[in-house]
């Protein structure tokens, strides 16, 4: 979990080639492509933030009892949110992609920064209310001081360790 164009996504999908390439089952499942399921149907409430991180849930639950390894990428930003992945999934490994607001901004992918600071959104999180960091994370991975090659191998001494 982290703040958007923080390098989830990226991270998740370089994770994903790793595992793959060292002979382990996973899935990458990342949160705006749950968005583009629904498509229309999801906005950005507190309920359809709740529903889109209860179908990842679901989802990495799921995969992980089928004995594959589940990668989510997720903002996951409310505690409530936070909560329901905590007491759902057994063996997760909790990881906070840690990026400045600022930074996230700078990189800005989607432009959803743009839109916000010129007033066309007004539910992004970290413009338009704060992104909080979760307290506890199992890991803690710097998108501004590690490449995403670097942020992967913290993440398998990890899962080797574990």
């Amino acid at each position: 979990m982290g703040p958007t164009s923080g390098g989830k996504t990226t991270i998740g999908n370089h994770l994903l080639e790793r595992l793959r390439a060292e002979g382990m089952s996973a899935l990458h499942f990342d949160g705006d492509e749950v968005r583009d399921f629904f498509g229309d149907d999801l906005g950005f409430k507190v309920s359809d933030r709740q529903r889109v991180v209860g179908t990842l849930v679901h989802l990495a639950k799921k995969t992980s009892e089928a004995g594959i390894i589940a990668i989510v990428s997720a903002l996951t930003a409310s505690e409530e949110a936070r909560q329901l992945v905590l007491e759902s999934i057994p063996g997760l490994c909790l990881v906070y992609v840690k990026c400045s607001i600022k930074t996230c901004a700078e990189r800005d992918p989607k432009g959803l920064y743009a839109q916000a600071k010129n007033g066309e959104i007004d539910t992004l999180i970290g413009i338009n209310s704060e992104y909080i960091a979760p307290e506890k994370p199992d890991v803690v991975v710097d998108t501004e001081a590690l490449s995403p090659a670097d942020a992967v191998d913290v993440l398998m001494g990890y899962i080797e360790r574990a």
